[in-house]
């Protein structure tokens, strides 16, 4: 049996993805949520679902080398929610390595990069991080607009999937 490699099976790969996502948040002075985070991260590796060829961010976006073709069979809905149901652990990692922190905000948790996360974050430099960074720029920008209890309207709508599979996650 043949197994595909999926960078996003991997922590490493995925804690450095949170990790970018923390370090452009706080650019935007922004301690999101774990609900805001879920968001960010999804949208951010799939910014296509949330930006159109019409909007002016798209050819940022594929000048940074996304691409509008998924590389994955699975739909978005499904992706959304194995790549949520990862998310908890994944920022426990971070926080036990010393690269996040938790911390409280109107009756919010939320989380904050820590300067040890800052100075691994600047270390990030591939092609990937600098391109992951433009998409968590991008999608930043219109998810921060987006109210902490009107998140999951936001995912519902550009997720287009069986509200029943999303429901799995209390959205």
């Amino acid at each position: 049996m043949e197994r595909y490699f999926r960078p996003e099976d991997q922590d490493e790969f995925r804690l450095a993805q949170l990790l970018l996502l923390l370090e452009v948040s706080k650019s935007f002075r922004v301690h999101p949520s774990l609900e805001r985070l879920g968001v960010l991260d999804f949208f951010a590796a799939n910014p296509f679902l949330v930006v159109q060829p019409n909007d002016s961010e798209y050819r940022d976006l594929v000048l940074a080398g996304f691409s509008i073709k998924p590389l994955t069979y699975a739909s978005p809905g499904h992706r959304f929610v194995t790549r949520r149901s990862r998310l908890q652990n994944d920022l426990a990692l971070l926080i036990a390595y010393g690269f996040a922190t938790p911390d409280t905000n109107s009756g919010h948790r939320v989380y904050r990069i820590s300067d040890a996360g800052q100075t691994a974050a600047e270390r990030l430099s591939s092609i990937y991080a600098q391109a992951y960074r433009v998409s968590v720029d991008v999608i930043a920008k219109r998810v921060h607009k987006v109210a902490e209890n009107k998140l999951s309207e936001f995912s519902r709508e550009r997720l287009q999937a069986d509200p029943a599979l999303l429901d799995l996650l209390n959205l």
